[in-house]
């Protein structure tokens, strides 16, 4: 496992987009006893949750589908389906492979569920990435306590809490984080988990600004349909390596 706490490097791409290079590592993925996942490839993942700035700028639209006048450039993204975050990833690498950025084999995508909970958790082996207390985590995240509850029912702006032990920010709330992966109830556990082979659910992680705290744990997994867009709560970050496929 990476040391919890320290400073990691990090690259702005050819958009704007900053993102936190993860080395490899191993770590215990789930709940209580959980699964050994050790994860051979360091890759690239994204600061914050992309933004409707950074949608505009790869997808060359502002999305229609908004139900609440807050999407200025810095909010999060959301309604995202899982589909369209895809269109996003490859979009986006070839913005980059035409402007030089990528190296062989490298592509913008989805993180795996085992990469997302990697990052979330940043060397931590508690129920959030900064200890058990849930007292704590609205200097974290954006969920029911200060969001919902407040009146504010919609993603937020990216990077106004503290970020996790890594410089990640919104890990922990905000809007759901699509993952690749199929859904199983069973984690992938081993060396590079990809998920199971097919199914009819995608993984996302995180939690979201409607979602009660224990949602928000470093843990806990929730799926939905690839078509879902759930009424502003779904969204997404790039992860930048090699092909998991």
């Amino acid at each position: 496992m990476c040391a919890q706490g320290v400073k990691l490097p990090s690259v702005t791409n050819s958009i704007g987009m900053e993102l936190i290079e993860i080395p490899a590592g191993t770590f215990t993925m789930g709940d209580r006893a959980g699964v050994a996942v050790t994860l051979t490839q360091g890759f690239s993942l994204g600061k914050t949750e992309v933004t409707w700035d950074e949608w505009q700028q790869v997808m060359g639209k502002v999305f229609q589908g908004q139900k609440y006048d807050v999407a200025s450039k810095d909010f999060s993204a959301s309604e995202i389906t899982w589909d369209e975050a895809i269109e996003f990833c490859e979009k986006l690498t070839a913005i980059e492979r035409k402007a030089g950025k990528l190296k062989a084999g490298e592509e913008y995508r989805l993180p795996t569920e085992a990469e997302w909970e990697y990052a979330c958790r940043a060397g931590t082996e508690t129920a959030y990435s900064f200890g058990d207390d849930e007292s704590k985590l609205g200097e974290y995240a954006w969920f029911a306590g200060n969001a919902f509850n407040a009146g504010e029912k919609y993603a937020h702006k990216v990077g106004k809490k503290k970020p996790n032990p890594w410089g990640l920010y919104d890990m922990h709330g905000n809007v759901w984080e699509w993952c690749s992966d199929w859904y199983d109830t069973n984690l992938s556990g081993g060396v590079d988990p990809v998920g199971p082979e097919g199914g009819s659910l995608r993984v996302l992680r995180g939690g979201g600004w409607w979602c009660n705290p224990s949602f928000c744990r470093s843990a806990n997994r929730n799926y939905f349909v690839p078509s879902s867009r759930n009424d502003g709560g779904l969204g997404f970050r790039v992860a930048r390596g090699q092909s998991v496929q």
